[in-house]
């Protein structure tokens, strides 16, 4: 098994003759000539091992192990110490040091060494990595909930998993587009290749274009070593980009090439490189609306917008609320270490009657807060933030409906689909999936009641 090796010798010409030797045997070497050099270059790349003399100028190999050990925990370090020397075998596996090496050596063995140590290491990601696949196992279980609206999520999930084309994801911030995401991944196909999510909102517009493709060496002032982009990284599994919706117009057609062609080409490099990942965007936004207004490319559009999931917002899901707040209220006591059993019926009825703009977010920091609050085993309304105290909803009745009033069904139904729109923030799909119609179902409702709407100003 072969890797990408450090060599570090304070003796160069014993550090040019290990290079020359572990390359013909089919490792990537590079090599520095003091402790120092070697840790920035550790920065600035990924090794599999690191190969380092005791006896250096300097830091020497107990204090320079001692720092990757520290550092860069992952990666192994052999340590060469001179021979029969017992103590100093002894002081490298105290400081961390995954095997040593006795001076003279046979070139076969250090070859040896070199290969189990790199078996070693990826061994170690291999087990870091099925512990996450086991941690985000429950995947589509985490979906707390019984609602109608829940459900029908957790019924696309299924239907989408393995499917290979382009899956977009939809709903309000805080409704747990990123969970829908990793639930589709888990019964995937891909489901044992890695997940690598990116938020495209956190990234800046000069520094988006490498994070996602890569770039070479010297490709800026900065590049001082080739970076490995996301789309590669998730070669095998999924990439997850979310909040498309905010991806600056000028990254969106180097995006729409990389969706097109299955390749992606690193900042100044030449070459296309192929991905071999599955692609999950989702968003806050209304993207068709978006579109619309020229803030979204169409073509990308409809290239993400092959296979779509809405996630309800957290107000039309009914007793869902409390279930929810009920789970997080058993996590939080647990962790903050206070016995906090349950929710008072006074609490509950606040719960239920709060908009949650913020979503299932929002409700998880309102019951942290609230156990950090209360004194008692179970929460009552004076725990609850002032903003859900003071809720008072309306939610139910029709807007200018008087007590007396006479509706044809109608009217009824265009005043209820408005009140829909309007507590939905004007987000159509999301309102056609509310209502239980296809979304060009209430695209004529609306076209047919137009010249009202104006009249009303909506």
């Amino acid at each position: 098994m072969t890797g990408n090796v450090l060599i570090v010798d304070d003796d160069q010409s014993m550090a040019e003759t290990l290079t020359k030797a572990m390359t013909r045997r089919g490792f990537t070497v590079s090599w520095r000539t003091s402790a120092a050099e070697a840790l920035q270059l550790l920065d600035e790349q990924d090794f599999d091992v690191v190969v380092t003399d005791l006896h250096m100028e300097g830091m020497n190999g107990f204090a320079f192990c001692e720092r990757i050990v520290n550092n860069r925990p992952d990666v192994p370090v052999v340590m060469i110490t001179a021979f029969g020397s017992l103590d100093s075998a002894v002081g490298a596996i105290r400081v961390g040091a995954y095997d040593f090496i006795t001076k003279p050596f046979d070139v076969e063995a250090l070859q040896l060494t070199l290969s189990r140590a790199v078996q070693h290491r990826r061994l170690r990601d291999e087990v870091k990595r099925l512990r996450q696949v086991v941690s985000d196992a429950r995947g589509i279980d985490q979906l707390l909930g019984s609602s109608a609206a829940v459900q029908k999520v957790k019924e696309l999930i299924e239907r989408v998993a393995d499917a290979d084309a382009a899956l977009l994801i939809t709903g309000e911030s805080g409704t747990g587009k990123e969970l829908v995401a990793r639930a589709v991944h888990q019964r995937s196909h891909c489901a044992t290749g890695p997940f690598v999510a990116i938020n495209c909102a956190a990234i800046p517009e000069a520094l988006l274009e490498s994070e996602l493709f890569g770039h070479v060496k010297g490709a800026f002032t900065d590049a001082r070593a080739p970076r490995q982009g996301l789309f590669l990284k998730a070669s095998g599994g999924t990439l997850f980009l979310d909040e498309i919706g905010e991806m600056p117009l000028a990254m969106q057609p180097k995006l729409l090439r990389a969706l097109q062609e299955r390749t992606v080409r690193p900042v100044g490099g030449d070459l296309e490189i192929p991905y071999e990942a599955r692609v999950i965007t989702a968003s806050n936004r209304d993207l068709e609306t978006e579109v619309a207004e020229r803030r979204f490319r169409e073509d990308l559009f409809y290239r993400i917008n092959v296979l779509r999931i809405d996630v309800p917002p957290l107000r039309v899901r009914g007793s869902d609320v409390l279930f929810l707040a009920q789970h997080f209220l058993a996590l939080v006591s647990q962790q903050a270490g206070k016995r906090v059993v349950g929710l008072s019926p006074p609490v509950a009825e606040k719960l239920m009657a709060y908009g949650w703009p913020g979503n299932i977010r929002e409700l998880q920091n309102c019951i942290e807060r609230a156990v950090a609050y209360t004194r008692f085993d179970e929460l009552t309304v004076d725990d609850l933030p002032e903003k859900i105290r003071n809720y008072r909803s309306t939610d139910l009745d029709i807007p200018g409906v008087g007590a007396h009033e006479v509706l044809t069904m109608d009217e009824v139904e265009r005043r209820y689909i408005l009140r829909v729109l309007k507590q939905l923030d004007g987000n159509k799909t999301t309102a056609a999936e509310v209502l239980g119609f296809d979304r060009r179902t209430l695209y004529r409702k609306l076209e047919r009641w137009g010249a009202a709407l104006e009249a009303e100003g909506d």
